[in-house]
């Protein structure tokens, strides 16, 4: 698994445990879901601002939300229905698609649900992963599936009441 990782904020300093979690979260999501193809998932942090104008962009809703997920495969709960054209051939990986986090946000929700940053962190990660996996939370039994997935990674990771 590769997990690429862009910084594009100034607010919050990303340091090396940060960059590891990261990778741990999706790796442990991966793992979780026993989804073993060699693949890639690229993990952009951006801020308030950032986050708001790609929500405004692709979704048409004008405000800063924590977390977005970018699908490149056509999937449905852990199943590929299609991945013509999301190779890349080079590096022999499937391409699953793009999660960006406003790390202000992260910042926030974790001083408002009184857990630490690294928690929230890794909620909004497995949040995106399983989003990339064809998971969503678009109906009750269906939300309450894909929550339980990413609380079972948080135990996974040690940050699950925390």
């Amino acid at each position: 698994m590769t997990v690429l990782i862009e910084d594009l904020q100034n607010k919050i300093k990303v340091s090396d445990e940060m960059v590891e979690l990261v990778k741990r979260a999706v790796n442990s999501s991966l793992e979780f879901e026993k989804f073993s193809i060699p693949s890639e998932i690229s993990v952009m942090f951006v801020d308030d601002e950032g986050i708001r104008e790609i929500n405004r962009e692709h979704r048409s809703i004008d405000k800063p939300t924590d977390v977005l997920s970018f699908p490149i495969v056509d999937m449905y709960e852990g199943v590929i229905n299609s991945d013509d054209g999301d190779f890349d051939l080079d590096e022999d990986l499937l391409l699953l698609g793009d999660i960006v986090i406003s790390l202000e946000m992260t910042k926030l929700q974790a001083q408002e649900y009184g857990h630490s940053f690294e928690r929230e962190l890794a909620f909004l990660l497995t949040h995106g992963v399983f989003h990339l996996l064809g998971y969503d939370h678009d109906s009750p039994e269906r939300e309450e599936k894909m929550i339980s997935k990413q609380y079972g990674v948080l135990e996974i990771l040690n940050l699950s009441q925390r």
